[in-house]
This record gives structure tokens, C-alpha cells and sequence, in this order.
């Protein structure tokens, strides 16, 4: 019997290989890195099976197919356990897409130039912290594109949250009850603007000690309308962020708790500081960072989620739940390589998450999935992202380089 190197197993044995080691490279034919500087395609990284769902599946499910309760067994591996559980049993639909080929498509143009300019430049310090070279402040893009540890693909995420110098986003929030109505609906505006790690190399207004200034404003209904938060974060990884408020209620601003981070800001909504990006807090108050898994997964990284041009306001088509309306239309492609990080709380003595994992695209550093767990270790919420470059055959809006924008199009936070 003659025992073939690239069975259609072989990426399997591969990844428990990496998993079981606790640090590796990304790629399995091939380290990925080292073939983007020739091509932006990643087919010579990985094999055909983990590029394609039909051959993953062997022909159980393709592009064009609907995830149901019905066949949704076939992928139960390459979900999230909410995810699955949301297609098993609440009605939720997933389109399954083409997987994407092409890596500049997964990331804003400025920052993957950052990122290739700038890699092998990072370093952590003694501190904990992320310096460049100089010992100073990070100086744009991933700072370990090629990350192999635990807390350097939690650098990546932690640093640019967004991939953006500045970004603000217009969000318009939907808060289902059990009975498939909506309980609460809100509208506010989401801003983050970095001071260091930046894609232009420059450090805002000289404040070398801060790492972001983030914002949060709603703007309806008009009980909470008025209602402003400024979450303002440090260099330093080990101090917790200032996080200060307006209340209209009160007609007055707050100095909230530096630890009050998994709590709603607003009655119903679900949505908390600390789960922003999947790394809404300073990386060092958390701690026992490890890999506990790699393999492929489903995520929502393709531009068929971008629905500008073809639905009013963007707003996304709704399913499943219900009353049909507990659901995004969303369309999810075959990841060939994803990373999933385990943390836990250790500067939140009175937190009432145990532990969070997170499933990170090797390719381009971003999560696709994240899960919090309580203190009994049972799953207490989720956050899926659903991105895309903006750009599809009716609309396509730019960067300011003039490229196609990139960044998330919406999220499900149940």
C-alpha cells in the first residue's frame, strides 16, 4: 500500500501537528508569507480542499447551497457551537460562497502595505507592550503578520482594532426578544482613532502614551438619545482605559469604573466594551493566552455581504427565529486556515465571563468568531462579524488612497 504525502487528510494531520506544537507558521503546503511577496493568490499555500467546500465536504455542500438544519451536520466542525446551534434549531439560513483566493481583498490596501513595509520590525518588551525596532510605540500594519503565538495573533487584533488610522461607523442595532419581536432598537455611532500603531507612521497629537480614543454616541430613541461614551485607552497594555459619560438624564458627565466593561451601555442592548473587536480590552488584563485549535472554518469574509447599492440604508434582508426576524442574510466561504485563542479574565477579579475564544483568520489577523463562556464554563453570548471589501456590480466606495474600502458590513451579537 502506498501512502500518499497530500492525502485529503493530510491538511488534518497538519493542523493538529501545529496545534499540538503551539506555535507554527501559517500554511500547509507552503509557509503563506513568503508566497504573498510573489502572488496575492494563497493556492500555493494550501491544498485544494481546504479552497474549496465541495472538496472539503466531498461534494455534500458547494457554493450555492443554503446551510439548514437539514445538511448543516456536514459543516457542524467548521462553526462556531452558536453558530451551529442557531442553524440547528432557531431556523437560521447561511449561503455558502466561493472561497476567496485573492488576500488583498481581506484587508484595507494602506494597512496590508503597512503590514508587508513594516514586518519583522515588532517586538515585545520586557513590559509586555508591542515596540518597534527603536523601543518605541508601533509604527502601523500587523505587527506579526506571521504570527505563531498566542499573544501575538492577540497583538494583532488588540493594536488596529479596525485596520484604520480613524473609522466611524453609523450602526443601527436590533435588539430580538424570545418571542422573535424586537425588543429595543437603537441607533448610534461607533469611532475609533488610533494615536500610535498607525498606518501613516505619525503619532497623533505627539501622545505617545495612548493607543486609541474610541467613542460611542446614540442618537435615537429619545430616551437614551444624547447618551456619549469616551473609552480612552492607554499604550501600556497592563492599565485599564479611562471611560467616562454623558447622561441626559442626569444632564451630566460620569467617571465610570476602569473595570466596568461587561456591562450594556444602554438598557437591552448586548453589545459591551469588552468585546469590541474581539480584543475590547488591554491585552494584559487578560491572561493564560493559548491556541487550542486549528483547522478550517465557515466565516463571513466575502463581498456578498456587502449590501450597498441593492438595499435601502444597507440594511440586511432578516430570516429564521420566530417571527422571521432574528437573522442577517449572511454568506460565509471556506477559511482554509483559522486559529482559535483561549484567554481569560485575569485583571477582572468580579467578571462574570470565565474564559473567551476566539477564531482568527491566519491570513489577515482578524477574527471571524468569538465566544464568551461564564464562569461554569457555559457558552453566555457570541459575536459573529460579517466583512467585506465595499464593492460589488452596483456600488463600490473608496479609501481615501482611492482603493476599494474594506471593513465589516455587520455583526450578530447574540
Amino acid at each position: 500500500m502506498h501512502i500518499r504525502k497530500f492525502d485529503f487528510n493530510y491538511s488534518r494531520r497538519m493542523f493538529l501537528e501545529k496545534t499540538m506544537m503551539g506555535a507554527a507558521t501559517a500554511g500547509v503546503l507552503a509557509p503563506m508569507w513568503p508566497e504573498l511577496a510573489h502572488s496575492a493568490d494563497v493556492s500555493k499555500a494550501y491544498p485544494d480542499e481546504l479552497l474549496s467546500i465541495e472538496m472539503y465536504t466531498k461534494g455534500k455542500i458547494k457554493p450555492g447551497d443554503v446551510l439548514t438544519a437539514d445538511n448543516v451536520d456536514a459543516v457542524k466542525d467548521l462553526l462556531d457551537p452558536v453558530a451551529y446551534k442557531q442553524v440547528k434549531t432557531m431556523g437560521r439560513r447561511i449561503n455558502i460562497v466561493e472561497s476567496t483566493r485573492d488576500v488583498t481583498k481581506l484587508f484595507p490596501a494602506k494597512y496590508l502595505e503597512a503590514t508587508l513595509k513594516n514586518k519583522g520590525k515588532a517586538k515585545f518588551g520586557e513590559d509586555g507592550n508591542v515596540y518597534n525596532a527603536d523601543g518605541k510605540p508601533w509604527i502601523g500594519g500587523s505587527p506579526f503578520p506571521d504570527a505563531k503565538e498566542a499573544n501575538e495573533f492577540t497583538a494583532n487584533l488588540t493594536l488596529s482594532w479596525g485596520r484604520h488610522d480613524y473609522s466611524q461607523y453609523a450602526v443601527r442595532d436590533w435588539d430580538i426578544g424570545p418571542d422573535g419581536e424586537v425588543s429595543y432598537q437603537y441607533d448610534f455611532v461607533w469611532a475609533e482613532l488610533n494615536a500610535t500603531a498607525r498606518v501613516d507612521g505619525t503619532t497623533w497629537n505627539n501622545r505617545a502614551d495612548l493607543l486609541r480614543l474610541q467613542s460611542v454616541w446614540f442618537t435615537s430613541p429619545n430616551d437614551v438619545k444624547g447618551s456619549s461614551f469616551l473609552n480612552t485607552w492607554y499604550y501600556d497594555q497592563r492599565k485599564f482605559p479611562d471611560l467616562i459619560g454623558y447622561l441626559p438624564a442626569f444632564k451630566r458627565v460620569r467617571q465610570f469604573p476602569t473595570n466596568q466593561r461587561f456591562e450594556p451601555l444602554v438598557p437591552g442592548i448586548t453589545l459591551f466594551l469588552s468585546d469590541a473587536w474581539a480584543a475590547g480590552d488591554p491585552m494584559q488584563t487578560w491572561g493564560n493566552y493559548k491556541i487550542v485549535g486549528r483547522g478550517p472554518m465557515l466565516g463571513a469574509i466575502g463581498n456578498k455581504n456587502f449590501m450597498g447599492g441593492s438595499h435601502p440604508n444597507y440594511e440586511r434582508p432578516v430570516h429564521g427565529g420566530p417571527k422571521g426576524k432574528t437573522f442577517h442574510d449572511t454568506y460565509m466561504e471556506l477559511i482554509p486556515e483559522c486559529v482559535i485563542i483561549e484567554a481569560e479574565p485575569t485583571g477582572y477579579p468580579r467578571a462574570p465571563v470565565g474564559k473567551k475564544r476566539t477564531w482568527i483568520d491566519v491570513r489577515n489577523g482578524m477574527y471571524v468568531a468569538y465566544v464568551t463562556y461564564d464562569r461554569r464554563g457555559e457558552i453566555w453570548k457570541s459575536f459573529e462579524p460579517h466583512y467585506a471589501q465595499y464593492s460589488n456590480d452596483k456600488l463600490t466606495i473608496k479609501d481615501v488612497d482611492g482603493k476599494p474600502a474594506w471593513s465589516w458590513v455587520s455583526v450578530c451579537w447574540p
